[in-house]
């Protein structure tokens, strides 16, 4: 087992049932150049892995905040090579935070699958979920993955059934993904007792960590969900504090650089919020 697939395994031993955070990130927002420091600021504020969204311009599971975040890194430039190129700077620094692509087929078949793996295996890339990639047909890209070292992390959301919950079981590594909402990313009100009964019926199969995501928005929605996940995502309320301090910023006639200081600083102080109430 190589260092990639060793970090994520290596987080959730170290945590030793403390839940992990794991925010989720744009990459390209709030420009190319600031996402590998905002990705090292929000380590400092205690995330435990990294999401990276690679922009996609049809984001089929994003909500407004997230589709926003999407078009301005795009607007930007932001394709996959450039993303690649983000993890290797951030691991010029960090050899220890796992880090997670999160993002479409589409994006993946355009580079192929064999080369965007030799890619992900240079940079240290972790871990890849792919919205629109069903467990029931990704044997060959899964044994790709699984000959570097990558996982592959798997949606299960509030309508999948008992038999879906058990393909993902066979295919899924690192840790598998609960959407807690119908709907996109960012909507709706969280049900946390509902969150817990749905996890109890997914652990009868997935035997990896279960991560909670989708409409995580606050410390006390997140202590709740933490109480019976043994990870935590938060995205969209990372990117909406970025956008009001870019919003700020300029209302103040800062430049780029300072604009982006701006953004990962609210972000850093908003994420070691909710690492405080996880403890």
């Amino acid at each position: 087992m190589n260092a990639s697939n060793e970090r994520l395994l290596s987080t959730f031993e170290r945590l030793n049932g403390r839940t992990a955070l794991v925010p989720y990130i744009t990459a390209g927002d709030p420009s190319l150049e600031a996402t590998p420091a905002l990705m090292h600021a929000l380590v400092q504020a205690g995330a435990d892995i990294i999401e990276l969204g690679i922009p996609f311009s049809d984001p089929m599971a994003d909500g407004p905040v997230i589709q926003r975040a999407a078009e301005r890194a795009i607007a930007r430039g932001t394709g996959l090579r450039q993303v690649l190129d983000m993890v290797a700077e951030f691991r010029r620094q960090d050899q220890t935070t796992p880090v997670v692509f999160m993002g479409y087929a589409n994006t993946i078949e355009r580079m192929g699958q064999q080369a965007f793996v030799d890619a992900a295996v240079r940079v240290g890339l972790d871990g890849i979920l792919v919205v629109d990639y069903p467990p029931e047909e990704v044997a060959e890209f899964a044994a790709m993955l699984a000959k570097a070292r990558i996982d592959p992390i798997f949606l299960l959301a509030p309508t999948s059934t008992e038999t879906r919950i058990q393909a993902v079981a066979k295919v899924a590594r690192g840790y598998v993904y609960y959407v807690s909402l119908k709907g996109v990313t960012g909507a709706g009100h969280l049900d946390t007792e509902d969150v817990a009964r749905k996890l109890d019926v997914i652990r009868r199969h997935v035997k990896i960590p279960v991560g909670v995501g989708f409409g995580i928005r606050d410390p006390e929605s997140a202590r709740k969900v933490a109480s019976c996940a043994d990870a935590v995502v938060i995205g969209s309320k990372i990117i909406e504090t970025m956008e009001e301090a870019v919003k700020a910023a300029e209302a103040e006639g800062l430049s780029g650089k300072e604009s982006d200081a701006r953004a990962i600083q609210a972000a850093a102080t908003w994420l070691a919020g909710i690492r405080a109430v996880l403890g």
